[in-house]
């Protein structure tokens, strides 16, 4: 298992999206009202989490800061993000097997954030951003990097079943998908999709892959 290949997708496969998005309303909260950020911090997330836009409401009251102002806090702020144990442990096991990578969608800067905050940079032999690369998943091309590594098996873990898992099926991958037990993702999973949609696999865990890696 040596001549592997491990690629994981960022948001909420290697940590919670929602931790981001917590991350930077409080950050917004402070810069919009630095004497009652608390309280606008959790008007913020209880907009969310009732479905409204957000930064449409927060810019109705705050007129100085318009929409794209606010998406450019968010998406621009460094985040207070980390990762678990589970995800820790499970990133130095797989080193031991193989090559790893990272594929995520999304703004470099943002990215690249996370990726920093996290402190995962050392954990990948490449990782791929989609603004950086021009095209974003389910592009094959994205995914045929990895075959630079001329690996036996190739792995790819990942959440997002509307397009995570379409390319790397069609070039043969071991397709992993972590699942949502607690329904908090930012984007919900359908396991109601056509075949070349869905993963091979599924774990509630990231340290499950072991057990899937000893049986491959």
């Amino acid at each position: 298992m040596n001549n592997s290949v491990f690629v994981f997708d960022l948001d909420d496969t290697l940590y919670k999206e929602i931790d981001f998005l917590k991350s930077a309303y409080k950050f917004i909260a402070s810069k919009v009202d630095k004497g009652n950020s608390s309280n606008l911090y959790i008007k913020m997330l209880e907009g969310y989490y009732s479905g409204k836009n957000v930064f449409q409401v927060l810019s109705k009251s705050h007129p100085r800061y318009t929409v794209e102002k606010l998406l450019e806090l968010y998406r621009g702020h460094y985040p207070d993000i980390t990762l678990d144990s589970d995800t820790t442990s499970t990133l130095n096991y797989l080193k031991n097997y193989g090559k790893t990578g990272l594929i995520t969608d999304g703004r470099s800067l943002t990215q690249r954030n996370k990726i920093k905050a996290l402190g995962i940079d050392d954990y990948f032999d490449k990782i791929l951003i989609s603004e950086e690369i021009g095209y974003s998943k389910p592009d094959l091309r994205l995914f045929e990097q990895f075959h630079e590594f001329n690996a036996s098996t190739y792995f790819y873990i990942a959440n997002d079943t509307s397009k995570d898992f379409l390319a790397p099926n069609k070039l043969g991958w071991k397709t992993i998908c972590l699942v949502d037990s607690y329904s908090i993702n930012i984007k919900k999973q359908n396991f109601y999709l056509e075949k070349e949609y869905l993963p091979i696999y599924k774990v509630n865990k990231l340290s499950d892959l072991k057990e899937i890696i000893s049986n491959e």
